[in-house]
């Protein structure tokens, strides 16, 4: 390691990383990957990147969330021919030097497995940081046939399309997204929860609500799905599913399965599925079981406190 020189990140080493890392090894480490960026005060971000001999090998990242600002985002990647020689340690503690004096060092990072990956290596990594995991997040697809659709009454359960600008949904998914991230605590707004969830440059598409009655009546919303964009025309259609998190979990029960009834009626659909979804989780547990549903991928989310 004794060669390898330390810089901050510069226009180009995009491309030049991707040469040298290949695609990336999921969607997330995409996503990742977008993190890399000259450095910045608002929001902080500092990003560094290994040299040997004048060509990029390795970069790192740490970067603050306004909505989740308790810890500090971390991403490394390390060219294979590079790694376990203690480069992204050195970028890791180099990178912890640049954190300005009064904001939090604690870091948190990802890992994803999916079908003939080994992440062995990643967890090791982060073990070694003395991150700890802190939440377990699936990405699922589920097939048709394997729920019964739900009952709807004149006077009971009602199904209605709503736009994705409306107010009452807004304040609904703020409430159901912060009572989710408990474990990293969010402070979304309606500004956050429009430009991150429900705003068109997301891909948001529509949503439907599950009301206990008409809104008419007063009815009030038991759960909802918004749905995107996939990311190829022939995947699944990619779909949040969230509830109000008011109802218990006995009296969201049915509102979260009749949704998902609902969704995977005809054509398969697509979700990402935090262990803190409790219900819905041990819903999918059971549709994994029958062959009605497939983990296509595990993230795991680790940090340092």
């Amino acid at each position: 390691m004794s060669t390898l020189e330390y810089r901050p990140w510069a226009d180009g080493d995009d491309l030049a990383l991707l040469e040298i890392f290949g695609d990336p090894a999921s969607p997330h480490a995409h996503q990742d990957r977008t993190m890399f960026r000259k450095d910045s005060d608002a929001p902080f971000s500092r990003a560094l990147v290994a040299t040997d001999q004048g060509i990029a090998v390795a970069a790192g990242v740490v970067f603050a969330s306004t909505l989740h600002p308790q810890r500090l985002w971390l991403y490394v990647e390390v060219a294979r021919e590079h790694r376990r020689t203690g480069v992204a340690t050195e970028l890791v503690a180099r990178l912890r030097a640049l954190v300005p004096a009064g904001q939090s060092t604690e870091l948190k990072a990802r890992y994803t497995v999916t079908a003939g990956t080994d992440a062995a290596a990643a967890a090791g990594f982060c073990a070694s940081l003395g991150m700890q995991q802190i939440q377990v997040a699936r990405d699922v697809v589920v097939e048709p046939g394997g729920l019964a659709l739900p009952f709807f009454d004149d006077d009971g359960l009602t199904l209605e399309d709503i736009g994705t600008g409306s107010v009452e949904l807004t304040r609904l998914v703020i409430e159901f997204y912060n009572s989710i991230h408990e474990w990293d605590p969010a402070h979304m707004t309606l500004g956050s929860a429009q430009k991150m969830l429900l705003d068109d440059a997301t891909g948001a598409q529509g949503v439907i609500v599950f009301r206990d009655k008409p809104k008419a009546r007063g009815g009030k919303i038991l759960s909802f799905a918004v749905s995107y964009t996939p990311a190829r025309a022939d995947a699944p259609a990619d779909v949040l599913l969230g509830w109000n998190p008011e109802l218990g979990q006995d009296d969201s029960a049915e509102p979260i399965r009749g949704m998902l009834a609902m969704l995977a009626h005809q054509f398969p659909v697509k979700l990402e599925v935090d262990g803190s979804m409790v219900v819905l989780s041990s819903l999918i547990d059971v549709l994994v079981a029958a062959k009605h549903a497939t983990v296509t991928a595990t993230t795991y989310i680790v940090a340092t406190a």
